[in-house]
């Protein structure tokens, strides 16, 4: 389980403080066990700040505050804070990544299911569209992506595996397997009957909670093959 810590202080000095997380960062290189930090200021009181350090256990954690880099920094840090900070440990037990909860009904309910209305829920109507599979450099609103995931459906039976997930700021990208059975005409190709995988990779961005723009990158060429298409460079 992912375990965060929070440090709650007040300064006055955040630029130094800011320069001392700089050389905090840089001199637990290859030893720190952290995996993300963020450093809030409260809006109303410039002189608060929050900052949360999230970890894969308490454990790692713990073996973290006992660098001698972190035992260093951070009495310099009480140095230059307006009294003593607070820490509060904190096991998660809920964690929402709301936009790739998005990412993933697009997967799951449109790709594979064939509920294409629902397109126009989880796309902006100025939706963005990059296919490697197309010639134009991009696509803009959501019946051209409709029209491309009918366009697969009818040529394929085919499942997403999704194989891993990251998202940061307004992104979330998936990298999966795709697999597939040949049952309608695909590129010009007669159904074949033919099993079919490929792997690839998708980039959502999003707007106010919906996807804004995708750029689809995937083995085209890998999969005319599989079906015994002919193949041109």
């Amino acid at each position: 389980m992912t375990f965060v810590q929070v440090i709650d202080c007040r300064t006055s000095k955040y630029s130094e403080m800011n320069r001392l997380l700089d050389a905090w960062v840089e001199q637990t290189e290859g030893k720190r066990t952290a995996t993300h930090s963020l450093v809030g200021r409260d809006h109303t009181e410039p002189d608060h700040y929050v900052e949360i350090i999230e970890f894969p256990s308490y454990e790692k954690a713990m073996s973290n505050s006992n660098l001698p880099e972190t035992n260093r920094i951070f009495e310099e840090m009480v140095s230059l804070c307006d009294g003593m900070p607070t820490f509060t440990d904190l096991d998660v037990v809920r964690e929402d990544r709301l936009n790739k909860a998005t990412a993933r009904r697009f997967f799951d309910e449109v790709a594979m299911d064939g509920h294409l209305s629902l397109v126009d829920e989880l796309c902006l109507a100025d939706y963005r569209h990059h296919d490697v599979g197309q010639e134009a450099a991009s696509v803009v609103g959501t019946e051209p992506l409709k029209n491309a995931v009918a366009d697969w459906r009818q040529a394929f039976d085919f499942r997403f595996t999704l194989d891993s997930e990251l998202a940061e700021a307004d992104r979330v990208c998936i990298r999966w397997t795709w697999r597939g059975t040949h049952r309608g005409t695909f590129m010009g190709i007669a159904p074949t009957g033919r099993r079919a995988e490929m792997a690839g990779a998708t980039e959502f961005r999003f707007r106010d909670g919906r996807i804004e723009e995708a750029w689809w990158t995937y083995d085209r060429l890998g999969l005319l093959r599989q079906l015994g298409g002919e193949v041109s460079v």
